[in-house]
């Protein structure tokens, strides 16, 4: 069964997608690989996948079934689902099936853009995390793809890269709705995102990001009121500001939050995120973990006193 267009049909001026989801033959898909910025070493890897996927009648039938199933989500909000975080689980060499099913889905997701008139370079930084990920797992030890469903908010419309931040499009339902009606918003909220590899977390930077946020959504989900931004991170410990100096951008971007707590939800400790973020190994012994920036001698020294850290919520107006 083929999937429903992914955007609206009576919309002439946008270029249809593809006639069904597929992955390019052998001679495109290098060309495609690196127009999602996957890096060089990672294409041989790949087009090898490719080859053991043609060649595996169970392997190409769950890979065909997903991909339709992502192409048919391509400009949902939240639903359906998006793959597992360990797809495909139990699959022997199934390392880069992931990044390959991106690859096939990305068609989708510029015919999508292009109908909403999103810009293109909009389009192409967005849909590069694809290479930062690759990246960010392979610093972290892994093969592949560490989380592909993060992925699936890319790919499908859901988040978008405006310069040094990310914004996801979420209407919240449930605690987080009612956290947000708490501190006086409402449902429809951007939740910000902070990508590896992007440069400092300067105040320009996160300025000119917001500024083009403001323009942004307004412009192309017309529908969809978003008058505040929330952001959940280790970023917004306050117990940061006992080891960073005062001008830290990291204290910077704190202070443009009003902080933002869940109703009924424990706030436990999660000592490993910051460590993943910021070491990637988090099975190291604190003793061992490098000392060269603020930050890490913070986070280690820290721990090493029998403190914790944890992720916190902030939100601000737009």
């Amino acid at each position: 069964m083929e999937p429903r267009p992914p955007y609206p049909s009576d919309q002439p001026h946008a270029p249809g997608p593809p006639e069904g989801p597929r992955l390019p033959a052998d001679e495109d898909l290098a060309e495609a690989l690196l127009a999602l910025a996957v890096p060089f070493e990672e294409v041989n890897g790949l087009l090898a996948a490719r080859t053991r996927l043609v060649r595996d009648r169970r392997l190409r039938a769950l890979f065909e079934e997903t991909l339709h199933a992502q192409a048919g989500a391509v400009g949902t909000l939240g639903e359906p689902a998006g793959i597992d975080r360990d797809w495909p689980a139990g699959v022997a060499d199934g390392a880069g099936l992931a990044t390959l099913l991106f690859t096939a889905l990305a068609p989708y997701t510029r015919a999508h853009h292009r109908a909403l008139d999103v810009p293109p370079e909009v389009t192409r930084s967005t849909l590069a995390d694809l290479g930062r990920q690759l990246v960010v797992s392979r610093w972290r030890g892994h093969s592949g793809l560490g989380n592909p469903r993060w992925l699936t908010l890319h790919f499908r419309g859901e988040l978008f890269q405006l310069g040094r931040l990310q914004f996801q499009r979420r209407r919240l339902t449930g605690a987080d709705a009612e956290a947000a009606r708490a501190a006086g918003a409402d449902e429809w909220t951007l939740q910000v995102h902070i990508p590896d590899h992007c440069g400092p977390l300067s105040p320009e930077a996160c300025d000119r990001a917001l500024d083009r946020a403001r323009a942004f959504f307004p412009r192309y989900f017309p529908g969809e009121p978003y008058r505040n931004a929330c952001v959940f991170s280790w970023l917004l410990d306050p117990q940061l500001a006992d080891y960073l100096p005062d001008d830290s951008n990291i204290l910077r971007f704190q202070r443009r939050f009003a902080p933002l707590r869940r109703p009924g939800r424990p706030h436990v400790p999660e000592d490993t995120n910051p460590l993943r973020y910021v070491f990637g190994d988090v099975d190291r012994p604190l003793e061992s973990l490098p000392r060269d920036t603020v930050v890490q001698r913070a986070l280690v020294d820290h721990l090493r006193a029998g403190g914790h850290w944890y992720v916190c919520g902030g939100r601000l107006a737009l």
